[in-house]
């Protein structure tokens, strides 16, 4: 393989999420609500269902309450498997209280 070989190989996708911050206050931490919604199999009401994904919010930029992009990485301890990509909206309570 030359070099040129090596920098076009693409590592596996990685997974993506979309959820909201529901808490904040560990160091570095943040805990993410992604919901989850499908047809009941006999019924075919949509429920809804949620799970909380732990991520590694290096900056501590992400707030209650916002909209965030958390995607799948290694390990980074006994529970945190997802590191944050971007804040896709803020809480509209927070942008408020900072104009105020």
């Amino acid at each position: 393989m030359t070099m040129s070989e090596t920098t076009t190989i693409q590592r596996g996708s990685r997974k993506v999420q979309i959820g909201e911050v529901i808490s904040t206050k560990m160091a570095k931490t943040i805990v993410v609500r992604v919901e989850r919604r499908f047809p009941h199999p006999r019924f075919k009401k949509i429920i809804r269902r949620y799970v909380k994904f732990y991520a590694h919010d290096e900056a501590g930029e992400a707030r209650d309450g916002d909209h965030v992009r958390i995607v799948e990485t290694r390990p980074l301890s006994k529970t945190k498997r997802w590191r944050l990509e971007t804040v896709l909206r803020r809480n509209a309570d927070q942008t408020e209280e900072a104009a105020a």
